[in-house]
């Protein structure tokens, strides 16, 4: 008699053939994905707000204050307080310019202006909204409006920068302040002790700085460019801080 026959292996024919194709689409989902997240910007403020709405509707309760970085907390979540803080900054700076212009110092609605970007906000007082020509006493007017602002000021820990500056018609000679130059030091300094002496702002964010004639913000060949570069600006400003090499 013969020896049986061996019965031929059988082969393990492995996964099916459409498990490629499946595991290639979801590596290309996965990867879409990834740079839809990538591309996307998330509105901080709106985030914040919903949260805020969704934590009071179920309840939960935060024992500290709401300006108090909590122990623990992610980078994420600071992010986000800030960038409210820097929004309720705007807002109330706002108000409060909106609020004067309306009722005591409409006559100086057309020269006085608040700008505001992502690393900045600059309060703009043009002509002679704050001083009289050649001169550097604040106007009565005014003082209540700079320490309306030094208050909200004192809500940020930012750097405060005063900046004065001037139009290109040369000084009357025989007074106190012989250049363009000068004026605007003196003028920007004026302001900051101002500011300093009615709120409780750390002189230590303060810094002051004098452009004269020589950073012009519209032409001096008009009356109104003049009355424009004849301006002391405010600049609260939320850059980080210059890392200084010491080598």
């Amino acid at each position: 008699m013969g020896l049986p026959a061996e019965e031929p292996k059988k082969i393990d024919p492995g996964a099916p053939k459409w498990v490629v194709t499946f595991g290639d689409l979801m590596s290309l989902l996965l990867c879409f994905f990834v740079l839809l997240l990538s591309f996307s910007e998330m509105d901080r403020q709106k985030y914040k707000q919903v949260a805020g709405s969704l934590e009071k509707a179920f309840g939960v309760q935060r024992k500290v204050r709401v300006m108090e970085i909590p122990k623990g907390m992610k980078i994420i979540a600071r992010d986000f307080d800030q960038e409210i803080i820097e929004t309720r900054i705007r807002e109330d700076l706002g108000k409060e310019i909106d609020d004067m212009l309306s009722t005591q110092l409409e006559e100086y609605k057309d020269q006085i202006a608040m700008e505001s970007n992502e690393s900045e906000v600059i309060i703009r007082l043009m002509g002679e909204s704050t001083f009289d020509s050649g001169k550097v006493e604040i106007r009565e007017k005014l003082k209540p409006l700079l320490e309306r602002v030094a208050k909200v000021l004192e809500k940020d820990n930012g750097d405060i920068v005063v900046a004065g500056h001037t139009d290109n018609v040369p000084i009357r000679s025989g007074g106190p302040y012989p250049t363009n130059l000068r004026l605007s030091i003196a003028r920007a300094a004026v302001v900051a002790e101002y500011m300093l002496s009615h709120s409780a702002i750390d002189a230590k964010r303060v810094s002051t700085m004098g452009f004269g004639e020589y950073r012009p913000i519209e032409s001096n060949q008009t009356e109104r460019g003049r009355e424009m570069n004849r301006r002391v600006e405010i600049i609260l400003s939320n850059l980080p801080p210059v890392a200084h090499d010491n080598r």
